[in-house]
């Protein structure tokens, strides 16, 4: 009988010890440093929530889908191009805070949506020696275009960015 671990489904089936510190640690710091910030700005009880939940996946992510276990997992044999756009397209949350903070708009959010899409295309696009800095480029460029965040949520687009483009997208032993 195989019995799955919450670390299994947050993290990656075989997750070390290690990585479950750096994840978990990681996704509790910046969680607690969006709320932090979410309350200095005044923001709803229902804001706050959301931007802990969002704040704990994206940190915590950004550092899960940089570890080993995660990169055996999401780039297995039979992983294709468009399951990892896929695993881009689902990441929502640019919606889910423009539901709920006020300073962020619908316009906001669907840009910064399109910009992941757009990375994760343009990375899965060149060729695999190339992607690391692909990636690369595109985030540091993409870092210069104003999405019209709210400060309180200054961290949400590199964050995302990072995880997805940088980790996600990025096979172990990636060239550089």
């Amino acid at each position: 009988m195989n019995t799955r671990t919450l670390g299994d489904h947050l993290i990656a089936p075989d997750a070390t010890r290690g990585e479950q510190l750096l994840c978990y640690g990681t996704a509790l710091l910046g969680s607690a440093g969006a709320v932090a910030l979410a309350i200095r700005a005044d923001l709803s009880l229902l804001a706050v929530a959301v931007i802990a939940f969002v704040a704990f996946d994206l940190c915590g992510g950004a550092v899960v889908n940089a570890t080993a276990s995660a990169k055996r997992h999401f780039h297995r044999p039979g992983r294709t191009a468009r399951h990892h756009l896929a695993f881009v397209a689902i990441h929502v949350q640019p919606f889910l805070l423009a539901l709920v903070v006020p300073d962020f708009g619908w316009l906001s959010a669907a840009a910064l949506y399109a910009l992941a899409l757009l990375g994760a295309v343009f990375v899965l696009v060149v060729p695999a020696a190339l992607r690391l800095p692909a990636g690369f480029a595109f985030v540091t460029l993409a870092f210069l275009i104003p999405l019209g965040l709210p400060a309180v949520l200054a961290w949400v687009a590199p964050v995302l960015l990072i995880k997805l483009l940088l980790a996600h997208l990025q096979p172990a032993g990636s060239p550089a």
